[in-house]
C-alpha cells in the first residue's frame, strides 16, 4: 500500500494564497514577492505547473479525479522541495492542498477519503489563509494571462464559494474581497499580508531557528 504524504510541520511558515478563479491571487503573490525582497519565496501554482506541461484538462469525472489526486501529491512535494531550498524564507503558496476538495465531482468528503486525509489535517498545513475573492462575484471578467483557466462566470463563482466554505473553517483566515479597482484590493491584500506576517512571528521564527 503507497506511504501517504504527511503534512510537513509548520515549524516554517507557511502560508495560503487562494479563492476563486480570477481573484487575483497569482499577481498579488508575484508583487508581495518583489516588496518583501528576501522575506518570502512563492510556491506556484501546481495545476497551472500540470497543465500547462500536457496534463489533460477534462471535466469527465474520472479524468478530473485523476487530475486532483496528482495536483495534491505535486503540490505537496512542490512544497517541500522549495522549503528545502529556501529553508530561511517564508513559503508563500499560490493554491494549497485544500483546494482539490472544491473541484472534486462527488463533493469535499470524497477528496478526503481517496487521499486518506481531512479537512482539518489539510488545513494545518498552512499557518494562514489570505483569500482572494474572484472577480466574477462582481460580475466582472475572470479572462487574464492564464490560458489554462477556461471557467465562465457563473462557474468561477460557484468555486469561489466551494472553496471559501472549506478555507474559512482555517482559524487564521483572512478575506480580499472583491473589489472594482484591482489597484485597492491588492494594496489591501498586501497590508493583509505584511500583518500576517507580523502577527504570526514569523520574523522572529527565522531568527530563532
Amino acid at each position: 500500500m503507497p506511504r501517504k504524504p504527511k503534512p510537513q510541520s509548520n515549524g516554517h511558515c507557511r502560508i495560503a494564497l487562494t479563492g476563486g478563479p480570477g481573484g487575483g491571487k497569482t499577481t498579488a503573490g508575484d508583487l508581495f514577492r518583489r516588496e518583501m525582497g528576501g522575506q518570502v519565496v512563492l510556491v506556484p501554482e501546481a495545476a497551472t505547473m500540470m497543465f500547462s506541461g500536457g496534463f489533460p484538462r477534462v471535466h469527465l469525472p474520472g479524468a478530473a479525479h485523476a487530475a486532483q489526486r496528482a495536483i495534491y501529491h505535486v503540490q505537496i512535494h512542490l512544497e517541500e522541495a522549495v522549503m528545502a531550498q529556501h529553508p530561511e524564507q517564508i513559503l508563500l503558496c499560490d493554491r494549497g492542498t485544500v483546494d482539490g476538495a472544491a473541484y472534486w465531482p462527488s463533493g469535499p468528503e470524497g477528496f478526503f477519503e481517496d487521499i486518506g486525509s481531512t479537512l482539518e489535517r489539510e488545513l494545518s498545513r498552512y499557518d494562514a489563509v489570505i483569500f482572494f475573492e474572484s472577480a466574477a462575484v462582481g460580475h466582472m471578467s475572470i479572462e487574464g494571462g492564464n490560458p489554462i483557466r477556461n471557467e465562465t462566470l457563473e462557474q468561477a463563482v460557484k468555486l469561489d464559494r466551494k472553496l471559501r466554505e472549506l478555507w474559512s473553517q482555517h482559524p487564521k483566515f483572512m478575506l480580499v474581497p472583491h473589489n472594482p479597482s484591482f489597484f485597492k484590493k491588492i494594496s489591501f491584500g498586501l497590508g493583509v499580508l505584511d500583518g500576517m506576517v507580523s502577527e504570526l512571528g514569523c520574523k522572529e521564527r527565522k531568527r530563532k531557528k
